[in-house]
C-alpha cells in the first residue's frame, strides 16, 4: 500500500457517508463529481481529476452534457467514465419525463420543463421535438421529429401531424432548442409554430404550447402570449 493509502480510503469513505447524511446538496460540485468517479476509477484519488472536469467543461451539468469524444480526450479520463456520466444524464432525464407523464393535466407543467430543459437544454445541434397528448392531456409519447446543424432544423407539419394521427393524440406540445442559449423564438419559428396550429386545428388537434429550450433557460409561447 502506498504511504497515502490510507488517506486515500479514508476520504472516499467520509464522502460517501456525507452524500448518505445530507446527499447532493451537502457536497460541493467536484465532489459529486468525486463521487461518480468512485465508482468508474477506483483505485485512485480523483479529486484533482474532478477539478479539471470543472474547470474545462464549467459546471456540473457542462460535465454531464459533454460529449464522449470531449470527456475522453480529457486526461484520466476512460470509457468507463464517459459512459457514466451518460447514464446518469439519462436516467436524470428519464426520471424528469416519467414524472412529467405522472400528472392528470399537462399544458407546461414545472415537470414538463424541467425535462425538456435536461433533455435537450445541453444538445449542441437543433433538435425539434413534439409530445402527443391524449385526450385527458396525459402524455402518449415524445418523438425527435428533426435533427439538423445548429439554427438548421426542418420540420414538416405533414410529419407531426401524420404521427399525431397515428398515436390518436388529441393534442400536441412543440418544443425544440436553441444551441446558442438565446430562447427569444425567430420569425421563422413564430411562422412554423402558426402554420402548425393551423393544421392542427382542422384535424381538432389542439396546440397546447410552443417551447424553446436553452442552457438553464425556456421560453414559452403560451405564457408569452403567442399562442
Amino acid at each position: 500500500m502506498t504511504p497515502d493509502g490510507p488517506h486515500h480510503l479514508g476520504h472516499r469513505e467520509r464522502l460517501k457517508a456525507r452524500f448518505e447524511r445530507a446527499g447532493v446538496a451537502g457536497l460541493q460540485d467536484y465532489e459529486v463529481l468525486e463521487l461518480l468517479l468512485f465508482y468508474a476509477l477506483h483505485r485512485r484519488d480523483v479529486k484533482h481529476l474532478a477539478k479539471e472536469l470543472l474547470k474545462r467543461f464549467g459546471s456540473l451539468k457542462g460535465v454531464l452534457d459533454a460529449d464522449r469524444e470531449a470527456l475522453l480526450s480529457t486526461p484520466g479520463i476512460g470509457p468507463h467514465a464517459a459512459t457514466l456520466f451518460r447514464v446518469v444524464r439519462e436516467v436524470g432525464s428519464l426520471t424528469l419525463r416519467q414524472r412529467a407523464e405522472e400528472h392528470e393535466q399537462i399544458s407546461s407543467t414545472r415537470e414538463l420543463i424541467d425535462y425538456c430543459l435536461s433533455s435537450m437544454g445541453g444538445l449542441k445541434d437543433e433538435h425539434f421535438a413534439v409530445i402527443y397528448l391524449n385526450a385527458r392531456n396525459r402524455i402518449i409519447r415524445v418523438e425527435t421529429i428533426q435533427e439538423g446543424i445548429v439554427n438548421q432544423a426542418v420540420v414538416y407539419p405533414r410529419k407531426v401531424l401524420e404521427k399525431a394521427l397515428a398515436h390518436k393524440a388529441s393534442a400536441i406540445i412543440l418544443v425544440h432548442n436553441h444551441p446558442s442559449g438565446h430562447v427569444r423564438p425567430s420569425d421563422a419559428d413564430i411562422r412554423l409554430t402558426r402554420v402548425l396550429q393551423d393544421a392542427a386545428r382542422v384535424m381538432d388537434i389542439a396546440l397546447h404550447d410552443h417551447l424553446i429550450v436553452g442552457e438553464n433557460r425556456f421560453f414559452s409561447f403560451r405564457e408569452e402570449g403567442i399562442l
